[in-house]
C-alpha cells in the first residue's frame, strides 16, 4: 500500500544534543573543528592536566564507625554502651531530691503537714530525679527529671 499523498512523509529522528537537550550553544570542553579542519588537526588535542599530578597508588584505609542510637533514660537501669570506657553495662541508678520532691513538700505544707509530715516526699524515690552512671568507670551518662 502506498501513502496517501496528502499525508506529509515522516522526517529523520532528531540528532542526540537535540533528543538528551543538550544546549548545543554552550561551549564545548575542547576545541570543535571549524570547517575545512580535519578532525586530528592543530588544535583538537584535549587541553593538558592542570598541574595535577598523576594519581598514587596509595594504600586505602577504612574505619568502621559504630553509631549509637540516643538512649532516653527513665527511673529504670538501662543496659547500654558506656562511651566512657566502651564496656556494656547495665547503669547504676542514684536518686536526687528534684522540683518535683520540693514542690511535693511545699504543698504538704500548705495542707496543714507542719509537724515533720511535709518532709516524706524525700523519703520517696518515686518523687525524685534519677541519675544514671557507669558501674565500671563511675561516669555520669544521664539524668531523667521528674518534673
Amino acid at each position: 500500500m502506498s501513502a496517501p499523498s496528502g499525508n506529509p512523509v515522516p522526517s529523520a529522528p532528531p540528532c542526540y544534543e537535540e533528543a538528551v537537550g543538550i544546549n548545543m550553544y554552550y561551549p564545548h570542553p575542547y576545541p570543535v573543528p571549524g570547517p575545512g579542519q580535519k578532525p586530528d588537526g592543530k588544535g583538537m588535542n584535549p587541553p593538558p592536566d592542570m598541574g595535577q599530578p598523576p594519581p598514587a597508588n596509595n594504600p586505602i584505609t577504612v574505619q568502621m564507625v559504630y553509631v549509637q542510637q540516643p538512649v532516653l533514660f527513665y527511673d529504670r537501669p538501662v543496659q547500654m554502651c558506656c562511651p566512657s570506657c566502651n564496656q556494656v553495662i547495665v547503669t547504676h541508678l542514684s536518686y536526687d531530691s528534684g522540683a518535683l520532691t520540693w514542690l511535693s513538700c511545699g504543698g504538704l505544707c500548705l495542707l496543714g503537714c507542719i509537724g515533720g509530715c511535709c518532709l516524706i516526699p524525700f523519703c520517696i524515690d518515686a518523687l525524685k530525679d534519677v541519675d544514671h552512671t557507669c558501674p565500671k568507670c563511675g561516669a555520669l551518662l544521664g539524668s531523667y527529671k521528674r518534673l
